[in-house]
């Protein structure tokens, strides 16, 4: 078959096109076919990377609550702290806290009241809230701020934060007043010295040094955890601590209590390890606020903010505490429920009043 110059030219262009399409269909046939090889590589970083997250888990099925935490140190903790505690909170109005109590602060036997500073009290929910009629120790429990409301002006939400408004005999509340916490002989006869019941609670001049002024002191049962409340204020509103007022507050967001007040609470938590207790009212009190208390979740996390730690990073799932409550094996028998033991891990045969470990748990000797 016979073709025109012009017809043949103009078959030459289309096969020229055919070809460039069919190359166009292989390179395009080959992006898809490595779209689709990376796509099956992301696909299984992404499900290794899920994998680690789903396996990293945080104490007291706090999961990945923590998890922006991780890795920080010193005042970026800190602050990393603030913003996740801060994040979703759920802010309760002042009669709220007295429904909270029902479950944060009822005793095992689902009736009482837990008292901070009493115990000759033994309140039941709801019956004894102080209407503010109470005489004497024992009449009545109310709301007492652990971190005294006139420090903050009584503002919100710090006026009903539940995790430093606890329940408290309504006459040794108010002969605390708004001294800040500290320790005391509380020996001198004059209107600044008082003792409750069988000295569970004090009132005095300090005797710790680096303050003279009048203190409050709790019982050692709750210094621990009146230490971690403490903490938690100073990480939770490191935003507005500054303008707070206190013989014991510094004006800083890092570190907002002065030296001795710091050094002190910091010992009582030591001293006074994270109880069952204490574990589940953080959970009970998640469960209305939508937050938690770190340094009940992670004991000894004061250190690594404040302390021997403020260059260790913080891992919150692989958590290396300072200040757990000792786990001590009893090589003399087969059961240890009966073994106690000090806070050093020594095994105490004749205890006498103070705290002890037995059986990985912290209880008080009254």
């Amino acid at each position: 078959m016979q073709f025109s110059n012009v017809t043949f030219a103009k078959i030459c262009i289309v096969r020229k096109y055919v070809v460039i399409l069919h190359q166009i269909h292989v390179k395009f046939h080959l992006l898809i076919v490595t779209i689709m090889k990376y796509k099956v590589y992301i696909s299984l970083f992404m499900a290794f990377v899920c994998s680690i997250v789903a396996n990293a888990q945080g104490p007291n099925n706090s999961e990945h609550y923590y998890w922006n935490a991780d890795g920080k140190k010193g005042s970026s903790l800190k602050t990393s702290l603030c913003n996740i505690i801060s994040d979703g909170y759920n802010q309760q109005s002042y009669k709220q806290v007295w429904d909270a109590y029902e479950t944060t602060d009822i005793k095992s036997d689902g009736i009482h009241v837990y008292d901070i500073y009493s115990n000759i009290s033994n309140y039941i929910f709801g019956v004894n809230q102080d209407k503010g009629s109470h005489k004497k120790e024992g009449d009545a429990y109310n709301r007492e701020h652990t971190l005294p409301k006139s420090w903050f002006d009584g503002n919100m939400p710090m006026y009903t934060d539940l995790f430093h408004v606890m329940p408290a005999d309504g006459f040794v509340n108010e002969k605390r007043s708004d001294c800040p916490y500290g320790e005391t002989d509380a020996n001198a006869y004059d209107n600044n010295n008082y003792k409750s019941a069988n000295g569970y609670s004090k009132k005095g001049y300090c005797k710790t040094p680096g303050y003279t002024g009048v203190v409050f002191e709790p019982n050692d049962e709750y210094k621990g955890d009146l230490a971690r409340n403490y903490f938690y204020m100073a990480t939770r509103y490191e935003n507005q601590i500054t303008s707070w007022s206190s013989p014991v507050l510094t004006n800083s967001s890092y570190k907002p209590y002065v030296q001795w007040h710091l050094d002190m609470l910091m010992r009582w938590s030591r001293e006074d390890p994270v109880s069952e207790k204490e574990i589940l009212r953080n959970t009970e009190v998640y469960k209305i606020q939508k937050n938690r208390n770190p340094f009940i979740d992670y004991p000894g996390l004061e250190e690594y903010i404040w302390g021997s730690k403020v260059n260790v990073p913080f891992s919150y799932d692989n958590y290396e505490s300072t200040n757990a409550i000792i786990q001590v094996e009893d090589t003399e028998s087969s059961t240890h429920d009966n073994a106690i033991y000090d806070l050093q891990g020594r095994r105490v045969q004749y205890p006498t009043r103070g705290i002890y470990i037995r059986n990985g748990k912290k209880i008080f000797i009254k």
